[in-house]
């Protein structure tokens, strides 16, 4: 037996009776705190909705731990204390509950792997905090990974127990500096059969992007992008224009070995005359990332609050939260509504004037919603001086450039539009993008801009781009008739999917309550070489199911359904390692 690894997994059906069994004997018989049971078993009304998670070695069951998702809209903390006195459930916390190990196994990694399990299920589900009830007389152990008593005290039985509470990204980062070379070392002995990664990323930002990892970032084995369907990053399907191509052609080695102009003076005159905007409202920067974190890491700091949507891009909430460390809120958006921004409940939330940044992504992503200019603009203007408005314009080149307010940026010095040139122009790899502000706030941000800020290829490239309005106007058209075409297609697959189309070039995919994870369907698609992205740990309003797929050209989007299709086979679904509700 010991030389079996620890497992790490799903619950089955078969665990089920044990759980039941070990919970009747650790907290009935012998820690008293429920009364005995004459069938030896101890259930509760949660039983069937949360989630088991088990370690095993081989066919010998050592423990388990329970969490509770906040999509249920219950927790077990229910039982013992009302929302008025733990408000913190309704922020939409991840319940851990009793962590229980078999008596010859206390002595093992298996509690403290259970309970990082638990932390990396939550992580990849959207997981912003944690909650759990924890026994006094263990506080010591739940201090030591971090987390902390609220200041409420449950007495249950002959045991006391302490609310307790982290924020996941505040848990994670503890427990991989404090511990991560021992979870190294387990990492090469634990069977890991929990649909989420053992590790997080290192700079613990969600991306997408797996699809080149799968080709190879040493560059070494470039040929298989013939063989990848790169769908889970928003790449154009289609080349950039002709006279982007030509430009870039003309003369490779001139332009690999010459430094570009020191400000981009040419980009910037271009970008003034095909948007109508005088050039001094103008700040461009290697792509949109680049001018998230100048511009961010030049107005807030740790005393900064923020309101960004929810769901959002990570990058957003990287930045926020995690790198500059502002408290930041969120606002919901709501399936059941189309994921659409509701101006008044927006309004509300800004009206104190509590804000120094709100963060609005139009279209967004990962919804592919877009919320018109005249819904956005009277909120925008009302809001109260003191709050800056960031409005991420990335996918508008897919709906209408007449939909933006850069116009209302360059008069408002409250408001900074940011728009990427890189995926309705087809310049991904160049990375190339631009903001619009009033003068003097672009100027500022323009003296905090290094030379050189984007390479010539990428200039020259966007320029080009520029003047060929016509081409990507065709290029738009074109990408809305192959969304519909893939989305049909997918609709078609299975009844019960729930396929929503968008605006831009993707549309999201969620699989029914019942079914396999989203986790279980992008893995299943990647071993036909076919890279979708998994959109739950961006938020855990996507429950874990919902995926987000790239459009791409007809042949590739075949391969897509095909993919999909073959993952969503009853024999594929059979194997699929999904939890036990």
């Amino acid at each position: 037996m010991g030389r079996d690894p620890l497992q790490l997994r799903y619950a089955t059906a078969e665990d089920l009776d044990w759980i039941h069994e070990l919970r009747h004997r650790v907290y009935a018989q012998e820690l008293g705190q429920h009364a005995p049971d004459r069938a030896g078993r101890l259930r509760d009304g949660l039983d069937g909705d949360n989630v088991y998670l088990v370690a095993a070695r081989g066919a010998h069951r050592i423990g388990f731990v329970s969490l509770t998702p906040p999509w249920l809209g219950r927790y077990g903390l229910d039982k013992y204390l009302t929302r008025e006195e733990l408000p913190l459930l309704d922020e939409d916390p991840f319940e851990v509950r009793i962590l229980t190990v078999e008596p010859r196994w206390r002595a093992t990694a298996a509690a403290p792997l259970l309970m990082y399990a638990a932390l990396r299920w939550a992580a990849s589900r959207g997981g912003r905090r944690l909650v759990a009830m924890g026994r006094t007389d263990l506080l010591g152990l739940y201090r030591s990974v971090g987390l902390a008593p609220v200041g409420r005290t449950v007495r249950s039985g002959a045991l006391t127990f302490e609310v307790l509470t982290g924020g996941v990204t505040e848990l994670t980062r503890l427990v991989t500096d404090r511990y991560g070379s021992a979870l190294e070392r387990l990492r090469a002995t634990v069977d890991w059969q929990v649909d989420a990664p053992f590790a997080p990323r290192p700079d613990g930002c969600e991306h997408g992007g797996a699809s080149f990892t799968a080709l190879g970032t040493d560059f070494r084995t470039l040929h298989r992008r013939h063989d990848i369907v790169m769908a889970d990053v928003l790449d154009a399907w289609f080349p950039p224009a002709p006279g982007v191509r030509a430009v870039l052609a003309e003369d490779p080695d001139w332009i690999a070995r010459t430094s570009p102009p020191t400000g981009a003076e040419g980009l910037l005159a271009e970008i003034a005359t095909a948007r109508a905007l005088p050039a001094g409202t103008l700040t461009v920067g290697a792509g949109s990332s680049d001018l998230i974190f100048r511009a961010f890491g030049h107005w807030l700091t740790p005393h900064s609050r923020v309101l960004l949507t929810d769901p959002c891009y990570g990058e957003y909430a990287h930045v926020t939260e995690r790198v500059i460390g502002c408290r930041v809120d969120r606002l919901p958006l709501r399936r059941e509504d189309g994921w659409r921004i509701d101006p008044d409940r927006l309004s509300a939330a800004v009206a104190s004037g509590s804000y120094d940044l709100v963060v609005l992504v139009n279209p967004n992503n990962p919804t592919g919603r877009h919320a018109p200019a005249a819904t956005l603009r009277p909120v925008v203007t009302a809001a109260p001086a003191r709050t800056r408005w960031w409005i991420d314009e990335a996918y508008l080149g897919y709906v209408d450039p007449a939909e933006s307010l850069v116009g209302l940026a360059a008069m408002d010095p409250r408001v900074v539009v940011c728009t990427s040139l890189s995926k309705m122009y087809a310049l991904s790899g160049l990375r190339a993008a631009y903001l619009v502000a009033e003068p003097a706030t672009a100027a500022d941000l323009r003296r905090r801009t290094p030379p050189w800020p984007v390479g010539l290829p990428a200039q020259l490239a966007a320029v080009a781009a520029l003047r060929d309005p016509a081409y990507y106007a065709d290029r738009r058209e074109r990408t809305h008739v192959l969304r519909r075409r893939l989305a049909a297609d997918l609709a078609d697959l299975d009844g019960d999917l729930t396929v929503e189309e968008a605006v831009a070039n993707f549309l999201n995919v969620t699989l029914p309550p019942d079914a396999p994870s989203a986790a279980h369907l992008v893995a299943e698609c990647r071993r036909r070489d076919v890279y979708l992205r998994d959109l739950s740990p961006l938020s855990p309003r996507y429950e874990g199911r919902t995926v987000r797929i790239a459009v791409r050209d007809t042949d590739e989007n075949e391969r897509i359904v095909s993919a999909v299709r073959a993952a969503l086979r009853p024999a594929s679904v059979r194997l699929a390692a999904g939890p036990v509700r």
